[in-house]
């Protein structure tokens, strides 16, 4: 994997090594997180962050564990680092730190105070909401270590104030259970009892939410450090709170051997695609039910079918999981109703809210077909996959239907936002295309064709399939190209002084990486021209991908900041999504351009952000800095896809 490690120019220095995250995944959608400073920027942050019924309706329960030293001379030494609503910041341990590091996907620090050294690693046990913390010796001693464990038990969206209940601790053997939920072990507990008022969260307050919270000193661990070597370690873990986990040293090398084991399965070109490999394993996850399901993002996203379907091809074709894709795909396939996929909320609903989400499911179950030669779940799926077509010729949700004059597929109803580009501001949709979307059109093109396929692996007819195929290509090749020298974002939209159902219909011309899709899916309409694919790339690509929206528009946003409602009027309207650069370079591939400088600075941006890993979004203007999830996994998976693809 590439090598991801700070020394002291960037872990001692607040803004660099707050703005810089890690992630240990459990394998059942709760996680680790934090800073290379150790600072708690976010409310998500924590050492023990535990998923709920669905991966998105998780809890944060020990939010950290603050080291402190007592040197021979009996001075004591703070290593830990927290943020308050005052302003200050204090402890400074990062100051002290000479180096972090990535370690086969694990965090490990190292602090030096003097001719003291003292590391730490941290990890989760496979499959278990289960965290250890080890804390080794390197040099100098013998010191005490402290380690104050800050507690709370919330959802992970909220806070949890001092005016509320006070938590409940019940002391149990070497350590403490936390409000009935999860158990903490280690050495020499000894209880205190106490808030910590005015937590401070510097990331959410640049996104417009409560920053505060507190927290409750629950107690320390202290163990002594004679000669190095020698460890103090801590763990926490949840029901069954009685099921005492292995010992946390045995739990890092088992995270480690498993994150080694992941990647080896991946086989990997080079030290990039190792380290892609690793991130895509931390968005496949087990849920309550056992099921396989994708988290979209951390730390809060929860599953979300166009998401999952988008990411398929990377996360389980590119890293040779295909079994567990398999069960995927079968069990979404279960959620199919009217000839729609559900697409689990993180509010823990069902809903059939997307046009494209179905459409991405026949193309992921098209390339696992394709991919893996695994008929049988082609033959399994067919009715289904027929079912989806057929109910989209008659006609299905949010007026999600064929044109039978032209064979393309039209969408759109009042106050509804069903394309990739889906938020809202107070309720009303930003971007509700409403008609027929150049992507999704795209896409059932696609679908149609790779439908087909199947159904004459098969050995059935599939001549109606081809000629509804063959219409739709054909109207597609007549209308989307614009005047502009691209295509239409959307074809019969609703004319802007008109309401939805009004009389007065035109083609939307602006130019958005929508239209990437028409040449870059396995059966795209269209063959990419150069002149074409440079007019887009000249408007749209930034080092870290696509904007959504170029900047010479109007309605162009080109940063994705502040509150809710200005990221979100901002989301889709210049801002840079990094999963398009997927599309993108199948485009320019099968148009014979060249793409060998195109993946150079998102590589790069494997160490700024979610360290490892790639962001969600990104400024639509230089320096175009990241946003949004620092852990995504349809950007992470297209990245990993277009490697590997062009090997």
């Amino acid at each position: 994997m590439i090598d991801i490690r700070f020394g002291p120019q960037v872990c001692g220095d607040l803004a660099s090594a707050s703005s810089r995250e890690w992630l240990v995944p459990d394998g059942l959608g709760g996680y680790a997180m934090g800073t290379v400073s150790g600072l708690r920027t976010r409310r998500y942050h924590g050492l023990l962050v535990v998923p709920g019924e669905t991966p998105a309706s998780r809890r944060v329960g020990l939010t950290s564990l603050d080291p402190a030293v007592t040197l021979p001379s009996g001075a004591r030494v703070r290593l830990g680092a927290h943020e308050w609503a005052s302003g200050d910041v204090d402890p400074r341990g990062f100051e002290l730190l000479e180096r972090f590091e990535l370690v086969d996907g694990l965090p490990r620090w190292r602090w030096r105070i003097g001719g003291v050294v003292i590391e730490r690693e941290l990890a989760m046990l496979p499959g278990r909401s289960c965290v250890a913390v080890v804390h080794r010796l390197i040099a100098g001693g013998p010191v005490r270590l402290e380690l104050s464990a800050a507690c709370t038990w919330r959802d992970a969206h909220g806070e949890r104030r001092a005016d509320g209940p006070t938590p409940q601790v019940e002391a149990v053997a070497d350590g403490a259970v936390v409000e009935g939920a999860y158990r903490l072990a280690g050495p020499g507990w000894a209880p205190e009892g106490q808030w910590w008022l005015g937590v401070h969260h510097r990331e959410e307050a640049s996104r417009g939410l409560q920053p505060d919270e507190d927290v409750w000193y629950a107690g320390r661990f202290v163990g002594e450090l004679e000669r190095p070597g020698d460890t103090v370690s801590v763990r926490a873990w949840t029901a069954p709170l009685d099921l005492e986990p292995m010992s946390a040293e045995q739990i890092v090398a088992t995270a480690r051997r498993r994150n080694r084991q992941v990647v080896a399965t991946a086989k990997p070109a080079d030290d990039v695609e190792a380290t892609l490999a690793l991130a895509a394993d931390a968005f496949v996850v087990r849920t309550n039910h056992a099921a396989v399901d994708v988290v979209a993002g951390y730390p809060w996203f929860g599953a979300w079918s166009r998401d999952t379907m988008i990411s398929y091809e990377g996360l389980f074709l590119c890293t040779n999981r295909a079994d567990l894709g398999r069960a995927l795909l079968r069990s979404y396939a279960a959620t199919l109703s009217e000839g729609m996929l559900a697409n689990t909320a993180d509010t823990g609903r069902v809903e059939y809210n997307t046009v494209d989400g179905t459409l991405w499911f026949l193309h992921a179950v098209s390339r696992h077909v394709t991919v893996t030669g695994d008929t049988d779940l082609g033959d399994e799926l067919l009715p289904a996959l027929r079912g989806v077509v057929d109910a989209h010729v008659a006609g299905t949700r949010y007026g999600i239907a064929v044109d039978p004059a032209d064979g393309l597929l039209s969408q759109g109803a009042p106050g509804t936002a069903l394309t990739w580009m889906d938020a809202r501001v107070y309720g009303v949709p930003v971007t509700p295309r409403t008609g027929k979307p150049v992507e999704v059109n795209a896409l059932w093109i696609n679908g149609l064709a790779g439908l087909a396929e199947l159904t004459e692996l098969a050995g059935r007819d599939a001549a109606d399939l081809w000629r509804r195929h063959g219409q739709a290509t054909a109207s597609f090749r007549e209308r989307f190209p614009a005047p502009t020298g691209w295509l239409h974002d959307v074809l019969d939209a609703p004319a802007p002084a008109y309401p939805l159902g009004g009389a007065a219909l035109h083609d939307d011309d602006a130019l958005r990486p929508n239209q990437l899709l028409a040449w870059s899916l396995p059966f795209a309409p269209l063959e990419p021209d150069e002149p074409t694919l440079r007019r887009v790339a000249a408007g749209l690509l930034t080092p870290l991908g696509p904007r959504s929206l170029a900047p010479d528009s109007p309605e162009f946003v080109g940063r994705h900041r502040g509150g809710p409602a200005e990221r979100d009027g901002g989301y889709h309207q210049g801002t840079v999504w990094p999963w398009l650069l997927g599309p993108y370079v199948d485009a320019c591939r099968r148009g014979k351009m060249s793409v060998a400088d195109v993946l150079v600075s998102i590589e790069a941006h494997l160490t700024e952000y979610g360290l490892g890993s790639v962001s969600e979004t990104a400024d639509g203007l230089a320096p175009h800095a990241a946003t949004g999830c620092p852990f995504q996994a349809w950007s992470v998976a297209e990245l990993l896809r277009v490697r590997r693809k062009g090997q």
